[in-house]
């Protein structure tokens, strides 16, 4: 007998998904409430805490009074810090605009999987943008003099020889679980950092001019240099301070710490809501403000946030939803973009070339397995650069919006010699120089053989998730080709070329280095530094440059050091252990929710900390 659907069944089955759903709303609410239940237990824990520090403060005053002791506490002589350090007057400014409010969250995107964001260990830009908001260093630079100014440090003075520096901490600086940040975790960084048993070698690198960090006071800390270095304010002020109390225990079981993936802990504006709990699977990176951020400019947003979203059309959808707060833009949608009616009143859009722009480029392996490979010969790392035709790179991948690279220094710096330009495609004088290196076309297939009959291939390693890098190594196993070079494509995830680049096992690898005010090498391209978590990853040799890169480090006058390091330029030129590519503009889009966004000599201040960026409270999208 067939069996029908009634009405009755019906009204059975609109009951059992009404309570389904009813079910579903109760345990989202419950779900709601248990973590905003949470939130306010871990506020008033806190609360609780600093109630107590100020009870222990407190009780400490009235002994002081009674026993007339307080007088002496503070000698006469101890200069009282400035009310607002200048450190935060853009922040400052910002909250007297009209409209400015606190509030909302700021959320952005990575174009790639995070495998660690705990300091020291972390490798990459993208770690270090988060650690910015939450640790801090002594100074900061003026984004736009570009001059030093303090942060924690309310001054600092330099020895006569130059090989001590001495800061007086701000008082009142704490970290984000309470704790007075002091001299000795300014020492403790130092220390910590140079122990071996911490997987910190690339840090060491560069902190190994420093002889001690001593903390002479609760307030005063002394960098001593073994000797001059033309860099050690930066790198005595850059320094990010890293809390004892926190990462002291480490030591004793490093393996804990160098395995990790997200022990965060600062004096910043923001703070992960548990130091010790990120990991790679949560797909996000999420910090919340500090509610005992030390600065006189409170952080105007909630909660900042990065998703990872690793596909570039992926991430531009993204942002048209609005889920994201901002798209740096390939150059070829750039233009349709900004002719895109729909997301010209979503969203501004900025296009700069700053002053600290970092470049692209090739390396060039010389050594893998153990032995030297074909990029080892010098001649053959020059042909492949006048084999590399950046002006096609440039205005048919990038549509202009990119500059040559001749080296690491960019063109607006004083370390470059305006007399060195870039090599342009010239593949006669390429074939000159690989025929002077053995490769010849010996058996008419129209691929070079060196003497062993051995053709001229290699592998080309560029991250798969970027179109155009993608593009462009396709456009260069074209251009190879034609003159009997066999490029064979090597698209990566960013966990496997971090992978290689430790390894060492690679052909060749396109990548991009970040720049700075004054750019040092050493670490990067010093013949000391291809081993041991250097940086010279691609095993380039050449006691000549050392000898000179040494030198202007060592060199404080800055009239005697730039005519070293346009020698360093000169070596560069010559001996090509990258062929340098280009430093491309940044096409960026931001919602037009966020405010005060402005593009200073250091770039866009969408990620500046102090923070000086904000929603209006009408346009405000996400609450706590």
């Amino acid at each position: 007998m067939e069996k029908r659907f009634t009405l009755k069944d019906f009204f059975l089955f609109a009951a059992v998904g009404a309570v389904l759903v009813a079910l579903l709303v109760a345990m989202y609410m419950i779900d709601r409430q248990w973590i905003m239940m949470s939130r306010m237990r871990a506020t008033m824990q806190e609360q609780a805490q600093d109630l107590r520090a100020l009870r222990t403060d407190v009780k400490a005053l009235d002994r002081r009074v009674g026993s007339g002791t307080l007088a002496a506490a503070r000698p006469a002589a101890t200069p009282a810090a400035p009310a607002a350090a200048p450190v935060f007057d853009r922040a400052l400014a910002a909250s007297r605009l009209a409209g400015y409010a606190s509030g909302d969250w700021l959320v952005r995107a990575f174009g790639v999987g995070l495998s660690t964001i705990t300091p020291l260990v972390s490798q990459d830009v993208y770690a270090s943008n988060v650690q910015s908001y939450v640790q801090e260093t002594l100074l900061s630079r003026n984004p736009d003099t570009l001059e030093w100014q303090g942060l924690i440090a309310r001054s600092w003075d330099i020895g006569e020889d130059g090989l001590t520096i001495t800061f007086q901490l701000r008082d009142g600086v704490a970290f984000s679980d309470g704790r007075p940040l002091r001299a000795g975790d300014v020492a403790f960084t130092f220390d910590f950092i140079m122990n071996e048993s911490i997987a910190a070698p690339r840090d060491r690198a560069y902190l190994e001019k420093i002889e001690s960090v001593e903390a002479t006071g609760p307030l005063e800390v002394v960098f001593r240099f073994r000797e001059p270095y033309f860099n050690a304010l930066a790198l005595a002020g850059g320094m990010a301070v890293m809390p004892r109390h926190f990462y002291e225990p480490y030591l004793e079981e490093p393996a804990t710490f160098n395995e990790s993936k997200g022990l965060l802990l600062g004096s910043g504006p923001y703070r992960l809501a548990d130091p010790k709990a990120w990991t790679p699977d949560l797909g996000i990176v999420e910090l919340e403000r500090n509610p005992r951020y030390w600065g006189p400019a409170a952080a105007p947003f909630d909660r900042i946030l990065w998703k990872v979203i690793e596909n570039d059309s992926a991430r531009l959808t993204t942002f048209r939803n609005r889920d994201i707060d901002a798209y740096t833009a390939r150059p070829r949608e750039y233009r349709g973009l900004r002719e895109d009616a729909v997301l010209t009143e979503q969203a501004r859009h900025f296009e700069f070339m700053n002053a600290v722009a970092g470049y692209s480029y090739i390396g060039w392996n010389q050594r893998r397995a153990g032995e030297p490979t074909r990029f080892a010969d010098r001649r053959v790392r020059e042909a492949m650069t006048w084999l590399t035709d950046r002006a096609r790179i440039i205005d048919e991948i990038m549509l202009g919006h990119a500059e040559p690279a001749v080296s690491p220094f960019s063109p607006r710096s004083r370390q470059h010699d305006p007399a060195i330009e870039p090599r342009p495609f010239d593949p006669d004088k390429a074939a000159s120089l690989l025929a002077e290196a053995g490769y010849r076309d010996r058996d008419g297939d129209g691929v070079l053989e060196n003497e062993a009959g051995e053709p001229f291939e290699f592998g080309l390693v560029y991250y798969q998730e970027n179109e155009d890098t993608e593009r462009m190594v396709l456009f260069l196993k074209d251009l190879y080709a034609r003159a009997g070079v066999h490029l064979k494509p090597v698209p990566a995830e960013w966990p496997v070329m971090l992978d290689l680049l430790g390894k060492r096992d690679y052909d060749a690898i396109t990548l991009g280095w970040t720049s700075g005010v004054e750019t040092d090498v050493y670490q990067m391209f010093h013949g000391s530094r291809t081993e041991d978590g250097g940086d010279n990853f691609v095993h380039f040799r050449h006691a000549g440059f050392d000898r000179l890169v040494d030198e202007a480090r060592a060199t404080v006058r800055e009239e005697e050091r730039m005519p070293l390091w346009q020698a360093v330029e000169r070596i560069f030129y010559e001996e090509q252990p990258y062929t340098f590519l280009m430093r491309r503009k940044t096409l960026a889009f931001v919602d037009r929710r966020l405010r005060n966004l402005e593009v200073t000599r250091l770039g866009l201040n969408l990620g500046f900390v102090p923070v000086e960026i904000f929603t209006p409270g009408a346009q405000q999208r996400y609450t706590d």
